[in-house]
């Protein structure tokens, strides 16, 4: 292993720029958070997720079944949301002994 040594003033303005350097990453992480928009899913794709037509797909947000954020005439999804009606519907079979 080598051992290199620098002055003070070196390694001050080294901590400097890690300093600086790790700011400018936790703002971009920060606004990475907001990013999230391309898991949302359009009409299309949950219908084929789900195997429905797109007039089953209107009577579920028509009965508040499945939450929906609405864009002028589009139509948008949480896949969380389509995940939860999912497991919300879903019947285990009953053996018979």
């Amino acid at each position: 292993m080598e051992i290199i040594c620098i002055d003070k003033k070196t390694f001050d303005e080294f901590r400097i720029r890690f300093c600086e350097l790790e700011s400018r990453l936790a703002r971009l992480c920060r606004s990475g958070k907001d990013m999230g928009l391309k898991n949302w899913m359009d009409n299309q794709d949950v219908c084929d997720v789900l195997h429905i037509s797109k007039k089953t797909l209107q009577v579920y947000r028509d009965k508040g079944l499945l939450p929906f954020t609405r864009i002028k005439h589009k139509m948008f999804y949480k896949p969380e949301d389509v995940q939860n009606l999912l497991e919300s519907s879903y019947h285990p079979l009953k053996r018979k002994p």
